[in-house]
């Protein structure tokens, strides 16, 4: 088993406050969204956010796909700092809530702020009695990553201490040169570069990117089975529909099982067991979140 040291894990992504509630399928109609999307916000889904602040019962948690796996493997770890995670928030009160969320649960959260844009938001829209959910993300700071964050000392000296490098999908529309760079110098060092699909207009309209990172991806994560080799199928505890509570964070809470299992040496099969374990216990609450006193037995 690997020395569980600090720092051995490292995620970019876009850091986000999430907003969640249950909402009816007008409100979705509304915003010209359907039940499970993944979309980047235009200007007409602006007010999305102050409407279901004033008319549903929301919930803030600190969000975005890799902080959210990060959060995961932390508390299947056990082990504070372990995951180190770097992205971009705007200079606000809603990057206070972001990151004393993320410190809490055992993250080394190392953001970028930008002076000018704030705190990006994600709404988290949960219908159909929480087996569906569609999220809406307005990046705002996230958006404005730069590359000169990763050359700071203090923050390239956390890039030599990582062995496990994490980065979604969705960061290719913010900084694919931070991707490259990250990729490069993982494979320099013989490390783990991990890549995550996230969605399909990842796929359709960021492709180029998309392509030049894939050579550099070690573990690629994604829903879509149809590629050559050898797949494996793992069995999925079956809920019961009165179960689910919310499918928000599922996928990530998923790469957070994995890559906790991953760090400690463990086989592809205990990743991937632990991987559904927690994906399981997630969508049996509200938004990305856990049970602290919970724990994943081998």
């Amino acid at each position: 088993m690997e020395d569980l040291r600090e720092g051995l894990v490292l995620g970019l992504g876009n850091p986000l406050l999430d907003i969640s509630a249950n909402v009816d399928s007008e409100f979705l109609e509304k915003y010209g969204m359907k039940p499970n999307d993944a979309i980047l916000a235009e200007e007409k889904h602006k007010p999305i956010y102050d409407e279901m602040i004033k008319k549903y019962d929301v919930e803030y948690t600190a969000g975005g796909s890799v902080q959210n796996a990060l959060r995961v493997a932390q508390w299947v770890l056990r082990k504070p700092n372990v995951a180190v995670f770097m992205g971009s928030v705007g200079n606000d009160d809603y990057s206070k809530i972001v990151e004393e969320k993320a410190r809490s649960q055992g993250v080394n959260v190392r953001y970028q702020y930008s002076p000018v844009e704030p705190t990006g938001s994600c709404a988290v829209l949960v219908t159909d009695n929480g087996h569906n959910r569609s999220l809406c993300a307005n990046l705002a700071a996230a958006n404005h990553f730069t590359i000169d964050h990763i050359h700071k000392l203090e923050n390239k000296i956390l890039m030599e201490n990582a062995q496990y490098f994490y980065i979604s999908g969705f960061f290719l529309t913010v900084s694919p040169p931070t991707i490259i760079e990250v990729a490069k110098h993982a494979l320099e060092k013989n490390a783990l570069f991990m890549m995550n699909l996230s969605a399909p207009f990842i796929s359709q309209f960021f492709n180029e990117p998309l392509m030049r990172a894939m050579p550099y991806v070690d573990i690629l994560f994604g829903n879509d089975s149809k590629r050559d080799g050898i797949v494996n199928e793992f069995p999925v505890k079956q809920l019961l529909e009165t179960q689910v509570v919310d499918t928000n964070g599922a996928g990530d809470a998923f790469v957070g099982g994995f890559l906790a299992q991953l760090v400690q040496g463990k086989s592809l099969e205990t990743c991937i067991r632990c991987g559904i374990w927690t994906a399981t216990h997630v969508v049996q609450r509200s938004g990305c979140t856990f049970d602290q006193t919970q724990h994943f037995k081998e």
